[in-house]
């Protein structure tokens, strides 16, 4: 068999950062540090517990939010832009002029018409048990 193949153990320390727990075990390394351990985790305690070390959560709706805000904000910039594109060739086009000279004249002018109910049509009653 060789020899020496095996690393070497030490009794590791071992520091949970999520409920401040040591304990000892032995582990290649001298020193380990974990997030959450067996005295915290919820599989173990049955306890829901949130560990949000670096704050990835708010950081997340941070962004969502300036997202949603950016995209608003492009949104309305585009209506706005659109508008004014619209105001402008209307401006230039002799032929949009006219057409919104007479839809302005026939609104005025003319009152709005009101249709009258359409009659119901009569049907004929027919008996399905009849050949």
């Amino acid at each position: 068999m060789k020899t020496d193949i095996h690393p070497t153990l030490f009794d590791t320390k071992v520091h949970c950062n999520g409920c401040d727990t040591n304990f000892t075990t032995r582990a290649t390394v001298p020193e380990i540090t974990v997030e959450i351990c067996s005295n915290c985790h919820p599989f173990y305690t049955g306890k829901q517990k949130l560990v949000d070390t670096a704050g990835r959560v708010e950081k997340f709706e941070a962004r969502r939010k300036a997202a949603e805000a950016k995209k608003a904000a492009s949104l309305k910039a585009a209506d706005v832009k659109a508008e004014r594109e619209a105001k402008k060739a209307q401006k230039n086009d002799p032929e949009l002029k006219e057409i919104a000279e007479e839809l302005k004249d026939q609104t005025i002018d003319e009152p709005a018409e009101v249709d009258a109910p359409a009659p119901e049509a009569e049907t004929e009653k027919t008996d399905s048990t009849e050949s």
